[in-house]
């Protein structure tokens, strides 16, 4: 996931992690495919070619996971690792800058280890030459020299599985996409999976939240299992502070408010996107680059943070002619739309 340096952008919709709730958040997160809530059609797959290689005693197919950010691509990495007893190693597209890196994360797995890399997207070519074959024949072809002079050495790898997770799959490469024996995409969370997220961790943190209050943070969880964790652990520290053994209704409300998360989940920042696109584009169409500029976010930040949330509750549409605020997000904001104007003059 891309993240703005804008200082003014939520953390709990942007999903910057503090090292504290980094420690929180790996206590949180499932061991097995049986603990894992919700994606039952990706969990009733992956239990299959799980099972299956664990009968063959082969090791596990390469596999793709893509979808928004916090839905659980990574927990799901960790669940396989253990599920086919493995060791798993975690990187990211970014963090393998040459060949030579990648290099020296594969010579360095053990037979069925598991290679994670988040961010498979923003691999470069040159990692990518040399993953398909480690991919397809497990083996590591390594180039010594330059020019005439230059030769090439062919290593044997263990056979590992890589699994890669994106938020954007139209990035990655043809040819490496084929090379993975699955792709799964993770969808939003309804709210009663959310709920039950809520009161499962709820238990995990030693926390008494009542139904009505899961209900509550469940609303305002953009549809993701990270945030409402994160919308929780800020309202327990409310509670805790306030002095209150249990969550119940009213204080999960007043730890929102608090938090400037209203009753749809959008933060200051959503709501500054769409008022910027009403009060100085008149609803617009207006251009990203434009609305980047004019609310001070970068325009990675808008389509990968925001607008997917927005558009999915039917407040933001786009356009072959840009973005353009809806009906609804007028009435939500408590605003008048241009359509509405006309038809009180109307009549």
């Amino acid at each position: 996931m891309i993240q703005s340096n804008n200082e003014t952008e939520s953390p709990l919709a942007a999903g910057a992690t503090s090292p504290e709730d980094l420690i929180v958040e790996q206590s949180l997160r499932p061991q097995t495919l049986a603990d894992y809530i919700g994606q039952q059609a990706v969990k009733n797959n992956l239990h299959i070619v799980i099972q299956a290689a664990k009968q063959r005693n082969e090791v596990l197919e390469h596999l793709l996971f893509y979808g928004p950010p916090g839905l659980g691509k990574t927990t799901l990495a960790f669940i396989i690792a253990k599920e086919m007893g493995s060791n798993i190693k975690v990187t990211s597209g970014p963090a393998i800058e040459r060949a030579g890196d990648l290099a020296s994360l594969l010579t360095n797995l053990n037979e069925g280890d598991v290679l994670f890399i988040d961010e498979i997207h923003r691999l470069n070519k040159a990692v990518e030459e040399v993953l398909y074959p480690a991919m397809e024949d497990h083996v590591l072809d390594i180039v010594l020299g330059k020019g005439p002079g230059a030769r090439s050495i062919r290593m044997e790898l263990p056979k590992f599985t890589l699994i890669g997770a994106t938020t954007r799959i139209g990035l990655i490469s043809g040819p490496l996409r084929d090379r993975f024996g699955g792709t799964y995409r993770l969808e939003y969370y309804p709210e009663a999976d959310l709920q039950k997220i809520i009161a499962r961790n709820g238990r995990i943190l030693e926390t008494l939240i009542d139904d009505s209050a899961a209900a509550e943070l469940s609303r305002r969880s953009r549809f993701t299992p990270r945030i409402a964790n994160r919308l929780l652990k800020r309202v327990r520290d409310f509670a805790q502070v306030h002095g209150h053994d249990t969550i119940v209704l009213n204080i999960a409300k007043q730890a929102l408010s608090l938090l400037e998360i209203d009753s749809m989940g959008l933060d200051k920042n959503d709501r500054r996107i769409l008022e910027t696109l009403i009060t100085k584009f008149s609803g617009g169409p207006v251009g990203l680059n434009t609305l980047a500029a004019a609310t001070g976010e970068e325009e990675d930040t808008i389509t990968d943070i925001h607008e997917p949330f927005l558009i999915r509750l039917g407040f933001l549409a786009k356009t072959p002619k840009g973005r353009v605020a809806t009906e609804t997000a007028y009435k939500h904001l408590g605003l008048t739309s241009p359509a509405a104007n006309a038809q009180k003059t109307l009549l």
